[in-house]
């Protein structure tokens, strides 16, 4: 409880590392996550530093592992994940991991580059033979017009086809053919193009395949069209071509006669049988290399993740004069020191030094780092708190209160009884199955901010029912489980029901007004026309209370600040002013709140004056009878005015004039000290005031020696 009220004591230890364990020391140091490391080669860049070498094999094996993963998710092979994080390797077998990723990436890229190319001459194959299907029809449909035809032009040449070659260089023509396939979206600008440019000369033909086909560029199925093009000269025939470049057709050789055409086909489905032989054999192969790779993913990249991040730390170290002996400065807590040691001595019994590393505390003068432990319970509400900041070392933590004033401010806004308890119960099964690998895993942003924050939406959901039953309000309907305090039969009759769309219940009617609801709002008030008014005004007045009872809570929390800082000047320069200004205006709206709740009841509440126009009255001073709560109300809020406009001018100028006063308007006091010597550093302004002091007394020399440089300080996280 004290780590979580004020944060854990911390503490400055230097470690000296022998050069042969540094890695096994840090490794051990990571995995327990005792320490957090400054960097000690502020000026030196990240380029120059002495294990930039090894960041970058550690970086060359993520690519290859990232790698590895995109290939397993694209196979479908389920990624196995362990209960338990390994430990980073040891440096003997970095050298076995990088060698085993390389081979594996060079046999992974290799069966997957020929995968890829027996899967586009499938494709090829595959197009060429559609075409010569359509194509076929083609020829069927010229021919038959042929024999049905009454008129000849040409002379008989037995039963071959008008567009045979053997029959158009009997006639002395020049014929030719261009045929491929066409994308879907490019068929009519394709039709036009060619009858552009080539003015009429050529015979386009085309239809649509019946099957769709993958796109090489793309890699989506779509539909194609098989176009032949009949051209008559040379000359057209290289125009034909560049424009089927142009629309990136696929382009097959069309053979000369049915002869030639029937040898095709049947060596395209032998070759296409082939292929599917040939590539669901890569496949399994593939397959089965991915499967071997998927057994070790997961502890390759934990390992690597935690050889790099210790290689960043050793980058932050700095080398002693020899060379042999690397110094470290850590942030540690101090329950942890023992542990420190402990887990140096493992390091070097695992890299088998002879000599030990070892470690001793330094005094400093800079603030430590907070640190503020917490468990799964906590865990969530602390986040909350350093999302809008993290406190100095040994300030009060608020994490500790929000554990209570987050949830029920939160329900005083939902308070709804029905969704508060859906909460609730959502909130209870994600506890009781915490430990399901499914939740813990998960990459869905959503669902994991959800498991993170389901003590919090646990406790949300808890005050939501409660405050759902003060404002008897589930689902949007009200409750009635103890019966209303209202009697309307007391007051009217049966016929006056029907007869009349509101009525209007006088509490001064004897049995009309029965007493308070035992819990929360008496139901009647869902069925009143001022509903809204009647709420409105109560969840108003709640919420003035409830703000100013936490801004309060909040303000007396800064004294605990000031006495352990031993600041008392702010606790009359700060606190007081504060507290008094915030309970004269604020506090008194709260007074006159209960006041009003007290002192009128619902016989008498039509004569009660409002707490708004009070309020109001009370800044403006008006002259003339108005009306009061109690006898001697104007003077007292005119007193209560008065000490809270005296208290601004001291929040304002007083903590800076005590301070200038401490700087220079003491100087003269300080003359009648001798030997007089600022001690106490703990505040940023103490230090400065120190330091001006220092410079003009010309004392700066004497303890330049003692201040150290700020540096950088990087969190050493391994335990992933």
């Amino acid at each position: 409880m004290g780590s979580l009220f004020r944060g854990e004591p911390m503490c400055l230890a230097q470690l000296f590392l022998q050069s042969g364990s540094a890695y096994e020391c840090l490794s051990e140091v990571g995995e327990r996550g005792l320490a957090e490391f400054r960097d000690l080669n502020p000026n030196v860049s990240v380029f120059q530093r002495k294990f930039v070498n090894e960041v970058k094999k550690c970086e060359e094996m993520e690519r290859i592992l990232g790698y590895l993963v995109q290939e397993i998710k694209k196979a479908d092979i389920p990624l196995p994940e362990g209960d338990v994080a390994p430990p980073a390797p040891l440096l003997k077998h970095i050298l076995e991991i990088q060698e085993q990723l390389q081979k594996l990436e060079t046999e992974l890229r290799e069966v997957t580059k020929n995968k890829e190319k027996l899967r586009k001459n499938l494709l090829e194959l595959t197009e060429y033979t559609c075409m010569l299907e359509v194509t076929q029809r083609f020829v069927r449909r010229t021919y038959e017009s042929h024999l049905h035809a009454n008129y000849e032009e040409f002379p008989s040449v037995e039963n071959e086809p008008l567009v045979d070659y053997n029959c158009m260089h009997r006639l002395g023509a020049k014929l030719g053919f261009i045929s491929g396939l066409v994308h879907i979206a490019k068929v009519e600008a394709f039709e036009k193009m060619l009858w552009r440019v080539c003015k009429g000369y050529t015979i386009l033909t085309y239809a649509e395949l019946d099957e769709c086909l993958e796109d090489p560029d793309t890699g989506e199925t779509t539909k194609w069209f098989v176009f032949l093009v009949s051209y008559w000269g040379e000359q057209i025939g290289q125009k034909v071509k560049k424009i089927c470049d142009c629309y990136h057709c696929h382009v097959y050789p069309y053979p000369n006669n049915m002869e030639e055409r029937k040898a095709v086909v049947e060596g395209l489905n032998v070759r296409i049988q082939d292929l599917h032989t040939v590539l669901h054999k890569t496949e399994d192969y593939l397959r089965q290399v991915l499967c071997k790779a998927s057994e070790s993913i997961y502890t390759w990249v934990i390992q690597v993740k935690k050889m790099k991040a210790i290689y960043h730390v050793l980058n932050l170290c700095s080398f002693d004069v020899t060379n042999k002996c690397l110094i470290a400065e850590v942030w540690c807590p101090v329950a942890d020191l023992q542990n420190l040691r402990h887990a140096l001595e493992e390091g070097s019994r695992k890299s088998g030094a002879t000599i030990s590393s070892f470690m001793n505390t330094i005094p400093t003068t800079q603030p430590p780092p907070t640190l503020i432990r917490t468990n799964k319970f906590t865990s969530g509400f602390q986040n909350i708190v350093d999302a809008y900041g993290v406190g100095n070392y040994g300030e009060v933590n608020p994490a500790l209160y929000t554990i209570i004033t987050f949830p029920f401010l939160f329900a005083v806004m939902f308070g709804d009884f029905g969704h508060g308890l859906l909460m609730f119960i959502f909130a209870l099964l994600t506890i009781l199955y915490e430990n399901h690998p499914r939740l813990q895993r998960s990459q869905d942003e959503i669902m994991k901010m959800l498991f993170e924050g389901r003590y919090v939406i646990l406790l949300m959901g808890l005050f939501s029912v409660y405050t759902g039953l003060i404002y008897n309000d589930c689902f949007s309907k009200s409750l009635n489980i103890f019966g209303s305090g209202w009697n309307v039969s007391a007051m009217f009759e049966q016929k006056d029901l029907k007869s009349n769309k509101f009525l209007t219940l006088d509490p001064n009617v004897t049995g009309v007004y029965n007493g308070a609801y035992p819990f929360g709002i008496d139901p009647i008030w869902n069925l009143a026309s001022n509903r809204l008014s009647f709420l409105n005004s109560f969840k108003m007045k709640m919420s003035v209370i409830f703000g100013v009872t936490h801004m309060t809570f909040g303000v007396v929390l800064g004294v605990f600040n000031h006495l352990h800082f031993k600041k008392k000047y702010n606790i009359y320069l700060v606190f007081l002013p504060e507290l008094l200004f915030m309970m004269c205006i604020f506090g008194y709206l709260v007074f006159m709140i209960f006041f009003k709740w007290l002192a009128y009841s619902a016989e008498d509440s039509t004569s009660a004056p409002s707490i708004l126009i009070q309020f109001i009255n009370m800044f403006l001073f008006p002259g003339g009878e108005t009306e009061v709560f109690y006898t001697g109300q104007v003077a007292l809020q005119r007193f209560l005015l008065s000490i809270a406009f005296l208290s601004v001018p001291v929040m304002l100028f007083g903590k800076p004039l005590y301070l200038y006063w401490l700087h220079s308007g003491g100087r003269g006091i300080r003359m009648y000290r001798s030997g007089y010597k600022l001690i106490r550093k703990e505040s940023e302004e103490e230090l400065s005031l120190l330091r001006c002091h220092d410079v003009e007394e010309g004392s700066s020399h004497s303890d330049s020696g003692h201040r150290e440089g700020d540096g950088e300080e990087v969190m050493f996280l391994l335990n992933l």
